[in-house]
């Protein structure tokens, strides 16, 4: 194999592996449900598999994705939301049957199967619940607007501070 090529293809490989690496996965709780916010870099244009999952008592259990099956008993009590560099899934009904190793797996569609993960050790005693700034971080654009809109909103005797 031509060296150039060679070197090429391992940076290919190298980006592609780059993209999709999970930063971090975080678990709290919203009312009754588990929420767990699996963020991830995400410099590329293709599509990207991912997995959440439960590990109790030695086995896997999925519960949401595009690379296993979600095991029927989880499939209606799971909701699913994605943005650019986060995805995010709710578990509700969360008791404590449902502790254990949370993992979040991403892989780039069409790559080799080099993957990217994060685990998380979740007991419903120990959980801390969500915070509203949290929810505002994943949505900094509006938050920037409406923090730039307050001289204008006090300008015009909207809003007094």
């Amino acid at each position: 194999m031509n060296p150039t090529i060679g070197f090429a293809l391992l940076l290919t490989v190298l980006q592609g592996v780059r993209a999709q690496e999970v930063t971090s996965l975080t678990a709290c709780l919203v009312d009754q449900s588990l929420r767990l916010d699996c963020r991830h870099e995400n410099t590329t244009t293709s599509p990207i598999q991912y997995e959440f999952s439960l590990t109790r008592e030695k086995k896997k259990h999925v519960l949401y994705g595009t690379m296993g099956v979600p095991e029927h008993s989880y499939r209606s009590r799971t909701n699913f939301t994605s943005k650019y560099n986060i995805k995010v899934l709710y578990l509700s009904s969360f008791t404590t049957k449902d502790e254990g190793t949370y993992t979040c797996e991403l892989r780039l569609s069409g790559q080799p199967p080099v993957t990217s993960s994060k685990t998380v050790s979740v007991l419903r005693d120990k959980l801390v619940k969500c915070e509203g700034i949290s929810l505002l971080a994943q949505n900094t654009s509006g938050l920037l607007m409406l923090l730039l809109s307050l001289p204008l909103l006090q300008a015009m005797d909207f809003i007094s501070l």
